[in-house]
């Protein structure tokens, strides 16, 4: 009986070892990706960017915070209950980084620029922390931002013309420092458990 030279032999131990050594790198990767708080949206094909004016006035997108974990943040001033509830709490998660707070940038964009002036969203952002930035532009600007990041909102009509109320998505989306979008941080997300995803994001 004639037997397969032994090289034959050697290829067939390496393809047999190949499937296992495929599981075998999977499960590590599996293992080693880190695990977030909130929902992990890397790689999506929206909230890729923006260009909206702070408010003196300045041209700001993403490119301007590269290098920082970046927090957006859609609301407006009038809201009675979600925009300032979320803003406190990202403004209790940067006192939980302590030094690291230096590297989290974060950015309320308003959904409502007609009452959201850049003088109220002036006083109304940094009463929540000093460093946080208020980002506006006209309706066709808010319009296209908030389709870019999926962002719904719809104007509830109130008893005179001024008190109407706006439902809108209500979460925030982080980015990371080479401004890729990585997270959407449900609005119930605890301070502490945000701190330790944007901490995972630095790196």
């Amino acid at each position: 009986m004639s037997h397969p030279p032994a090289r034959f032999g050697s290829a067939r131990r390496v393809a047999c070892a190949l499937p296992l050594l495929l599981l075998v790198c999977l499960f590590l990767a599996h293992c080693t990706k880190p695990a977030f708080h909130a929902s992990d949206i890397s790689g999506t094909d929206y909230a890729r960017d923006f260009a909206l004016s702070d408010t003196d006035g300045a041209r700001r997108t993403l490119a301007d915070y590269r290098g920082k974990v970046v927090v957006v943040f859609f609301g407006y001033t009038h809201c009675p209950d979600v925009c300032p509830t979320t803003m406190a709490r990202l403004a209790q998660t940067r006192k939980l980084l302590g030094t690291d707070a230096d590297r989290v940038q974060v950015l309320f964009v308003t959904l409502d620029p007609d009452r959201d002036t850049p003088a109220l969203l002036s006083r109304y952002v940094p009463a929540f922390d000093p460093s946080f930035v208020g980002l506006t532009g006209s309706k066709q600007q808010i319009e296209a931002t908030a389709h870019e990041f999926r962002v719904f909102f719809a104007k509830v009509d109130g008893p005179t013309p001024d008190s109407y109320t706006l439902d809108h998505t209500s979460g925030c989306f982080v980015f990371d420092p080479r401004g890729h979008v990585r997270l959407f941080v449900p609005d119930a997300t605890e301070p502490a458990q945000i701190a330790a995803d944007l901490k995972r994001l630095m790196g």
